[in-house]
């Protein structure tokens, strides 16, 4: 595959250091631990792993509110540990994305000691101020119900500063030319020590007007992005911006930009939310429109599919009745749910741990259009903590095995509570169990990841949905290089037989060979497929058979 565009038939992992692997025993999870599980990354297929903040924080945002862009947090090493780790993940064949977190700053930078400390100081323009409160303060607050306004007057300042997210997260004003040189600098850093790209937060409100007189709808300045992608294209031509860019369709491609030359990646956040509202309806229909929305897209660019991360399970784009389906199948109870929008759970505990509902899932996410996106632990079915506060609860320690911590330490105090009782405690979902049961998540993950990068089509090509007669079946047909693959899941929980055709010539679309069994179907004489699907049921098929998959071009 073309180099610099590795990004479109890649697998991406993200973790936290400080969570995945405590190497020093002091019970929070460093590079030097995480470096000593890099072969379990490449043993599991993944190809790219994206890590959390980790930057000197005082992380009262995990790590979010970052008070030094240009250090590693000494809970987690040294900038050496760190070229340590990314030098061998390069050994390894894998590649390092990190956050790139510039829409804020804790308020301990030292950036922002200085604004507030002194009006004239040269850092004082690089956050955005207003001697009265603006009349807009209580509007527009990420985490409403927690936050109480956007505006908080600062004594020393003598002045009001913005911040979007919580109070100790003071906005950039990154419209400021010394900031956007500075975002630069902070890049071009991070790559000379390895890293192959960034994932950058909030995005829509980095690239905002900000300050006391914007009023009404946002305004952005997309022309910042198309700053910060030259600027990766000089200093290293593979490197990526992965956007995480919660827009309606209608705002793509100018994340996206016309030429190809914004946001080399973005979360489809459409899609994300649609996929669950079909795994809760067993309606495929939603999800169908959501694919078809999103599909205009430049031929460089890639969506980022994912089922969970780190953050809540936004449903703001679903419709009353759509999201009121979701919450009751998935987050019934108030403490499973989060700021009225989303749903705080891990993902395997939403599924009450069903195996054929988690494995129909993830299949399905594998087989959507775009680049899959992981979150550490789903490989094996982790749970969460709802005793734990808000997003904390799916964010606890990785569970390696069924000995104290799960493996995880040496420290009898994690500074993250691992989950230590219940169908979801370590004793009975980790690594080292499942590693050697060929029926485990694990292994089926393991083989479904080898699976999908055998199918490049689905991150490559052009995608279509078959109509199937059944609401609960989607099948998706993916066409590249003359080649196809399709992809047919059955949403619900009763077996089902379908009728469909491929769209392809029956010459060359008239046997499909099933690329995770090796099962076979042959087309009738009017070309159609008659399949059975049981409950929870799916199939990756090559399109024309052993023929088409001897022939496939190599990419």
């Amino acid at each position: 595959m073309i180099n610099d565009l590795w990004y479109k038939n890649a697998v991406i992992y993200c973790l936290s250091v400080r969570t995945f692997m405590d190497a020093d025993g002091d019970g929070i999870g460093d590079f030097a631990g995480l470096e000593r599980r890099l072969d379990y990354l490449q043993g599991l297929g993944v190809t790219a792993v994206w890590l959390m903040p980790f930057q000197p924080s005082p992380k009262r945002d995990g790590g979010y509110d970052i008070a030094d862009y240009y250090g590693v947090d000494p809970d987690y090493g040294s900038l050496g540990d760190f070229v340590a780790f990314t030098h061998a993940a390069k050994q390894r064949g894998l590649r390092v994305l990190i956050d790139l977190v510039v829409n804020h700053t804790s308020d301990r930078h030292r950036w922002f000691q200085s604004a507030r400390a002194d009006p004239d100081s040269p850092y004082r323009d690089w956050y955005v101020w207003s001697t009265e409160k603006p009349a807009n303060a209580d509007e527009g607050m990420v985490f409403p119900g927690v936050q109480e306004t956007t505006w908080t007057w600062d004594d020393k300042a003598g002045a009001y500063y913005f911040h979007r997210f919580f109070d100790f997260q003071p906005d950039l004003n990154t419209a400021n030319p010394a900031v956007q040189a500075e975002i630069l600098k902070i890049m071009g850093f991070w790559i000379e020590l390895g890293v192959s790209g960034f994932r950058m937060d909030a995005v829509p409100f980095v690239i905002a007007k900000k300050g006391a007189d914007v009023k009404g709808a946002p305004v952005e300045q997309f022309d910042m992005l198309r700053d910060f992608r030259e600027f990766l294209q000089w200093r290293k031509g593979d490197a990526i911006i992965l956007a995480e860019a919660n827009i309606l369709p209608k705002q793509d491609l100018d994340y996206f930009g016309d030429d190809a030359d914004r946001a080399h990646m973005m979360f489809n956040f459409q899609v994300n939310q649609a996929t669950f509202y079909a795994l809760a309806a067993h309606d495929a229909r939603p999800l169908v429109k959501a694919i078809e929305r999103t599909k205009p897209r430049p031929l460089s660019c890639q969506w980022g599919i994912f089922l969970r991360n780190h953050d809540e399970l936004d449903l703001g784009r679903l419709t009353e009745t759509q999201r009121a389906t979701v919450f009751e199948k998935f987050g019934p109870e108030k403490g499973m749910q989060l700021y009225d929008r989303g749903i705080r759970r891990r993902f395997a505990p939403m599924l009450d741990g069903d195996p054929r509902r988690i494995r129909l899932a993830y299949s399905l996410m594998f087989t959507l259009p775009g680049t899959p996106v992981l979150r550490y632990g789903d490989e094996i079915g982790m749970g969460d903590d709802l005793g734990l506060k808000e997003r904390d609860c799916a964010r606890t320690p990785m569970q390696w095995t069924g000995e104290a911590q799960g493996g995880f330490t040496r420290s009898a105090k994690p500074a993250m509570p691992v989950i230590d009782h219940g169908p979801y405690g370590y004793a009975h979902v980790n690594v080292a169990d499942q590693r050697h049961d060929k029926d485990s998540l694990l292994t089926w993950f393991s083989s479904v990841i080898r699976m999908r990068k055998e199918a490049p089509e689905i991150g490559w090509g052009d995608v279509t949905a078959l109509p199937t007669g059944k609401a609960a079946v989607l099948a998706l047909r993916y066409d590249w290089r003359s080649n196809a693959v399709l992809c047919v899941h059955n949403l619900g929980p009763g077996p089902v037989e379908v009728e469909l055709e491929t769209g392809i010539d029956p010459s060359e679309g008239g046997l499909l060979i099933d690329l995770l069994t090796g099962e076979r179907s042959e087309a009738d004489e009017a070309g159609r497929h008659c399949l059975f699907l049981e409950g929870y049921g799916y199939h990756w098929f090559r399109v024309g058979g052993l023929d088409a998959l001897l022939r496939r071009t190599p990419t």
